[in-house]
């Protein structure tokens, strides 16, 4: 399996950077974090930016820094696309002289991304022959992203892309962000500090703070753990990977499989098969000792608790994992097998939990009030 190893060292006095990260060659890993966590700074050790001086970069059998060999790859030698918080682009180019600009670099690159199936999955064949004062906000962001995809990196490193756009611009561009993730085969690495897009975006998540990475893995398992701050938040929640398995058309409902069972949703405008991904408030979870038996609440699970701490404010953050159902799993498909048992998360009462009697490994079953569907 193709891997990042991520390993740097850096002290600026107030603050130090020390991460030891090994991640996915494939999919996108969001680094998640406050302002002033150390997210950009990593991100810039790994374009080659910053120069850590203790520091190991391998991207998928590729070292670009050892620095106990005294190997260090410059910016321009690194095979890599780079999306700035601000499109950058030459305002006195047209869109496709933007786009060309610098495919010279890219001569002799044996990278799998062609302009024209980028043009395609982000929408902007039409916009070729407009100057950039010309576009909108998020039209400039896709193509300063199509600009970075046009070099053909091993990598593409977006450092925050969406923080410049207000809400609708970002409504408009994340479908697009969500596409690449489905279908290029290049590892991505974005930083961001909105819950939203790590959940509509992230397959890894990398959890950030004071220049450390607290917690690194899989979306939902990672949102899921009880020592990070995530879970605690009022607008904690867990993404689960879904795939439409059929309509109810007399009830205006879709169930969606997943890797422990299925969902309930308001009726989706997709064809069965359809990947999506669902997202679940922690807000929005209740536990039963017993399968109710009468309740307007259609999605109702059987789960098991791995996990107990008391959150703020009289709250109890529940951490819990609903067992595989094969036939589920098989309507998902591969990329769902892969998570393993779902993990889930509940907000309730501190006196509700102890008067439940509830302990670590007690069967439960949770009752799921809303959903949010996130593509």
């Amino acid at each position: 399996m193709t891997t990042i190893q991520a390993r740097f060292q850096l002290d600026y006095g107030d603050f130090k950077l020390d991460v030891d990260l090994k991640l996915p060659g494939t999919g996108i890993t969001v680094l998640f974090g406050h302002s002033g966590s150390g997210k950009t700074t990593l991100l810039r050790c790994i374009a080659g930016l910053q120069q850590a001086p203790l520091g190991f970069l391998e991207i998928n059998g590729h070292i670009w820094q050892d620095s106990e060999r005294n190997l260090f790859l410059p910016t321009y030698k690194r095979p890599l696309g780079y999306v700035f918080q601000e499109a950058n682009l030459f305002p006195h180019l047209t869109v496709r002289e933007n786009l060309h600009y610098g495919l010279k670099r890219i001569k002799h690159n044996s990278g799998t991304v062609k302009l024209e199936q980028t043009l395609e999955l982000l929408g902007i064949s039409h916009l070729l022959e407009r100057m950039p004062g010309h576009l909108s906000g998020g039209e400039r962001q896709r193509v300063a992203i199509a600009r970075a995809l046009a070099l053909n990196p091993e990598v593409l490193l977006m450092d925050e892309p969406l923080a410049s756009l207000d809400f609708k611009r970002k409504q408009e561009i994340l479908p697009f962000l969500s596409r690449l993730h489905q279908q290029l085969d290049i590892p991505v690495l974005y930083v961001t500090h909105s819950q939203q897009e790590v959940a509509q975006l992230a397959d890894t998540l990398v959890i950030m703070e004071d220049g450390r990475a607290l917690a690194s893995g899989p979306l939902s398992e990672t949102q899921s753990r009880l020592d990070v701050p995530l879970a605690q938040d009022r607008e904690a929640a867990t993404v689960w990977q879904a795939a439409v398995a059929e309509h109810e058309a007399d009830y205006h409902l879709t169930r969606v499989a997943f890797a422990g069972g299925s969902l309930s949703l308001p009726a989706v405008d997709a064809e069965v098969g359809t990947p999506l991904r669902v997202q679940i408030y922690a807000r929005d979870v209740s536990i039963a000792l017993e399968a109710p038996t009468a309740t307007s609440i259609l999605n109702v699970l059987p789960a098991t608790i791995t996990g107990i701490a008391d959150g703020r404010d009289g709250q109890s953050v529940v951490q819990l994992r609903l067992p595989r159902m094969a036939e589920a799993s098989q309507s998902v498909g591969n990329r769902c097998d892969q998570v393993g048992d779902q993990a889930l998360l509940a907000h309730i009462t501190r006196k509700s939990a102890l008067l439940l009697g509830l302990q670590i490994g007690m069967a439960v079953y949770v009752q799921i009030k809303g959903t949010s569907l996130l593509n």
